[in-house]
């Protein structure tokens, strides 16, 4: 795909990146310093893009303008003067309409990016390390979001700094794409559960191959780790590397679950059945609880007698209303499965304070689960 603007008497083109999948826009003017937030903010609400030629740190500046304007217009967060109470479920709804509007919006300030990942602008930092991460070797010019240029760098930090996970006594390294565990109470469920056998397990879905690392410290001889996005077969294989653990674990790029049986198969699906809006937000978002299901109902051909499935799962679907309180329940049992012990935790992250927001009341009472699920007899 590509973007094309005239610039200078003359029509250009370049290639149009973008990894949320996002169409390029095609209204594009070319602009520097002398705009202004106001205008901008317009523009990019009106839909015309802004191809920026001017001071790179000045570009920063004008984005976080843009992204306070939308935040004065955001829906999301609680109104004094509202009177008409609405659904869990419909503030959810409003946050997701408002997230998507933000991130078209804040989308529209674009940069080209030139030979090799230089960026051709004053004051502008150099990209090519964290390009390298996200997009591998470079191939052509192209234009890109200031916004997704910033996610490429903050992605290259925590790659660079690690997420100290506290189960391991070691960090995790995220790439770029790989969704990071640094919401991890998860984690000290995982490390209490009682192992049912320490021979061999499944880990689906291993993301950052955090789950799977722990295993492994927990004394699993045998782990095999799955996922079917080849940046999460990397990013777990760095790190399982690094932690010195590739006699233990073996990765392999499939769908859901490898061949063969385990006595342990562990899954962290992601928790809200909606449709995702990015490629990094699978991680959250299981549409019609697609992968859910999946590890539910392949449970009983992939366990050996006596084996157990490990559900790692979030009753936040629940408290929003996107999943009925008894739909897991359900779908445990009509998978032949029963729960053997379910196992509880807090969330502590830093959203479950905020009164501010819509879906506070939701966060406030989400509760964490470790479900270990067996076969029926």
């Amino acid at each position: 795909m590509s973007i094309s603007w005239v610039e200078g008497g003359r029509t250009q083109s370049a290639r149009w990146q973008s990894e949320a999948g996002v169409v390029a826009p095609k209204r594009l003017l070319i602009a520097d310093d002398a705009i202004n937030a106001d205008t901008a903010y317009r523009l990019a609400c009106e839909g015309t893009a802004i191809l920026w030629r001017g001071d790179f740190q000045n570009a920063k500046q004008l984005l976080q303008a843009i992204a306070r304007r939308c935040e004065r217009k955001n829906p999301s967060k609680k109104n004094k003067q509202e009177t008409a109470p609405i659904s869990l479920k419909q503030a959810f709804n409003l946050h997701r309409v408002a997230q998507a509007q933000r991130a078209r919006v804040l989308g529209m300030l674009l940069i080209e990016v030139g030979e090799h990942y230089k960026i051709p602008l004053k004051r502008a930092p150099d990209f090519s390390q964290a390009c390298l991460e996200a997009y591998g070797e470079f191939t052509s010019p192209f234009v890109v979001s200031l916004r997704e240029l910033q996610g490429l760098i903050g992605a290259h930090e925590w790659r660079k700094k690690g997420v100290p996970i506290e189960a391991i006594n070691a960090k995790i390294h995220p790439h770029y794409g790989v969704f990071s565990p640094i919401r991890g109470e998860y984690l000290a469920l995982l490390a209490k559960a009682q192992l049912p056998s320490t021979e061999l397990a499944f880990d689906i879905g291993t993301g950052t191959g955090v789950i799977s690392a722990l295993l492994a410290k927990r004394g699993i001889k045998k782990i095999i780790a799955t996922d079917q996005d080849p940046r999460a077969i990397n990013c777990a294989q760095e790190n399982i590397t690094r932690l010195g653990l590739q006699s233990q674990i073996t990765l392999k790029q499939t769908n859901m679950f490898p061949e063969g049986k385990a006595p342990l198969i562990v899954c962290n699906p992601p928790w809200l059945p909606a449709k995702p809006s990015s490629p990094i937000e699978f991680a959250i978002y299981d549409p019609e609880s697609r992968m859910l299901l999946a590890f539910l109902n392949g449970l009983k051909t992939h366990l050996t007698d006596d084996g157990e499935g490990w559900l790692i799962m979030s009753d936040f679907a629940e408290h929003l209303g996107l999943r009925d309180k008894d739909e897991l329940g359900n779908a445990i049992e009509q998978a032949g499965l029963y729960t053997e012990e379910k196992l509880d935790i807090k969330p502590k992250h830093g959203k479950v304070m905020d009164e501010t927001d819509r879906l506070h009341q939701a966060r406030n009472a989400e509760v964490t689960s470790l479900l270990r699920l067996k076969t029926k007899q």
